[in-house]
């Protein structure tokens, strides 16, 4: 089996922003089945990264490279504070990040968690999955390496997401040192009278993207910001092969979106890849991990007074021959799809009305 020259790092100058995707993936040989059509899952706020994918797809790109670039539109858009540049920060007002890739035919991944400064840590994850022989580089040290490949360093805290974590700042509680909209004085020195704290934006948010190409090869890609204003340094799923995202080439991907510790305690994606393994459809082997993970919540501060959990997950699974599912644990929630022919928002299977 062919496998990636991870020499073929130190063969080079590693300040050039050129050789971001210089080394090509390795793809072992097999026998193929006739072509078909590609097809792409991904989570709600897919609908640009599935489209673009699909572009480079059919013009011949690596699927996983496909995926990535897809996935950098989200990340770099500042109107999406669930990933990447525009996120919501952390507690101390500092945006963290964190992505996972996996390559099918290699059953390769990269991973990155708690990145400061990169807006596309998905591609950081890919160039992990490429340049060394290991998955997960975190904090100061996947920093240190996203810059020596070539990645610039900014500010990711755009001035939305500032004021959405001075108004999280301002309502945590009447008795700290931050005053909310009903506390602060004007110049004069009187109460400003402002009417209730703000709606502060809070999202658990994600984006999830797996293919499969028409050769019937895999890859998957997630990237988050992450819980809102999480304990700095905190890690969900996200970049947690087996949890966030999982590839078997043989069998089909999945992903996961919502509560991080719960999908991460449940191994979630890799649940879903082995229940269509034991002949799941895709939509069976989500609501199967939805069912795992809603009995085997258990602190009653995360359930209702029916015994349902009260937070979100969704499960998204693509097989390798082409059929697609997602369930989410209540109704409502919507995933994109790219069938081949277009790209569409369908209805989430679900566990509870």
């Amino acid at each position: 089996m062919s496998t990636i020259d991870r020499r073929a790092f130190l063969a080079v100058s590693a300040g050039s922003v050129g050789l971001l995707g210089a080394i090509p993936l390795a793809t072992p040989h097999r026998s193929r089945t006739s072509p078909r059509r590609p097809v792409i899952i991904s989570s709600r706020n897919g609908m640009p990264a599935v489209t673009r994918a699909m572009e480079r797809i059919r013009q011949g790109t690596d699927l996983l490279e496909a995926i990535v670039e897809g996935i950098g539109l989200v990340e770099s858009d500042p109107n999406d504070m669930s990933v990447g540049y525009g996120g919501l920060p952390n507690e101390d007002g500092v945006v963290e990040l964190d992505a996972s890739v996996m390559h099918g035919p290699t059953h390769k991944s990269g991973a990155v968690a708690a990145l400061q400064g990169i807006r596309n840590p998905a591609r950081v994850a890919l160039e992990v999955l490429r340049r060394t022989d290991h998955v997960l580089l975190v904090g100061a040290g996947a920093l240190k390496f996203a810059k020596a490949v070539g990645f610039t360093e900014e500010d990711l805290l755009t001035d939305r997401a500032r004021k959405a974590w001075l108004g999280w700042k301002a309502s945590l509680s009447p008795h700290d040192d931050w005053l909310d909209a009903e506390q602060q004085v004007d110049t004069s020195g009187k109460a400003s009278g402002g009417g209730p704290p703000p709606d502060v934006p809070f999202t658990d948010g994600t984006i999830h993207v797996s293919a499969v190409d028409p050769r019937g090869d895999m890859a998957a890609c997630t990237s988050t910001s992450g819980l809102s204003y999480k304990l700095s340094g905190r890690v969900g799923d996200s970049p947690i092969v087996g949890a966030g995202m999982f590839v078997d080439n043989a069998v089909g991907a999945a992903g996961a979106t919502g509560r991080g510790e719960s999908v991460i305690q449940s191994a979630g994606a890799f649940q879903a890849v082995r229940h269509m393994a034991e002949g799941l459809e895709p939509t069976e082997a989500c609501l199967k991990v939805l069912t795992w993970i809603a009995d085997h919540t258990r602190r009653h501060d995360l359930v209702n007074d029916r015994g349902e959990p009260r937070f979100g997950v969704v499960m998204y699974a693509l097989r390798a021959d082409g059929l697609w599912g997602s369930a989410t644990m209540r109704k409502g929630r919507t995933f994109t799809v790219h069938d081949g022919t277009e790209a569409r928002s369908e209805p989430c299977a679900y566990l509870y009305e």
